[in-house]
């Protein structure tokens, strides 16, 4: 049977950087897309399991659907019917907080790429081998950047995605690891204040910029 993988979208790789919004009211989500966009930042994750999430799926994708530089994806998926439903609302994307390799044959095989996460090595390989287009460190902070170091020893093909708990300041040192992306959620989103997200925005794309380039910040 031959293994079905999305790539990674250009738009996440481009910036290095996924947006996770969590709660955002969706008569303003489409201001703070614009304000990521503005700011340099290629996807926009919104979590599952908050009132209003599969409205602000659906807004975004009214105003960034396509091919637009701002991909729109759905964060928090634990079932089928979470993926179908985000999938309907628009979300291009899938990200979940845990490694189900049958959720994520599911969405590769319809050509939907899918972020699972993992904490051990057994889960990215387990999540990698199911088709996922990259293995979503969870939570970050715990691990920290070692454990992205470490995990490529054996594994230098999967690539990584820390979330959770990532600044401005963390982001660096993952992307030195060889973490090709991170999720970034309250520091960056938090206060849905557009401006203020596209200066934050800026400031992240630079430091991720820098740290490929050879450099901390």
């Amino acid at each position: 049977m031959t293994l079905e993988r999305i790539s990674i979208p250009h738009q996440i790789l481009a910036g290095g950087v996924i947006a996770i919004g969590r709660g955002l009211d969706p008569l303003s989500i489409v201001r703070v897309g614009e304000g990521l966009a503005a700011g340099g930042i290629g996807a926009f994750e919104i979590t599952l399991g908050r009132p209003g999430a599969l409205d602000a799926i659906a807004a975004l994708h009214g105003r960034f659907g396509g091919e637009s530089d701002l991909l729109v994806g759905a964060g928090t998926i634990l079932s089928q019917d979470d993926a179908e439903q985000a999938i309907l609302a628009g979300a291009q994307f899938l990200v979940m907080p845990v490694t189900d390799p049958v959720l994520v044959s599911w969405a590769a095989a319809r050509g939907i790429a899918a972020f699972p996460g993992a904490m051990t090595p057994t889960e990215a390989l387990v999540g990698w081998r199911a088709g996922a287009a990259g293995i979503k460190l969870f939570p970050a902070s715990v691990a920290g950047p070692t454990f992205v170091r470490e995990l490529h020893g054996p594994f230098p093909d999967i690539p990584v995605i820390p979330t959770g708990g990532v600044t401005v300041e963390t982001a660096p040192d993952f992307i030195v690891a060889g973490a090709v992306a991170v999720g970034i959620g309250s520091w960056l989103t938090g206060d849905g204040d557009p401006e203020r997200i596209a200066e934050r925005g800026q400031r992240i794309v630079a430091a991720i910029g820098t740290a490929r380039a050879g450099g901390r910040r």
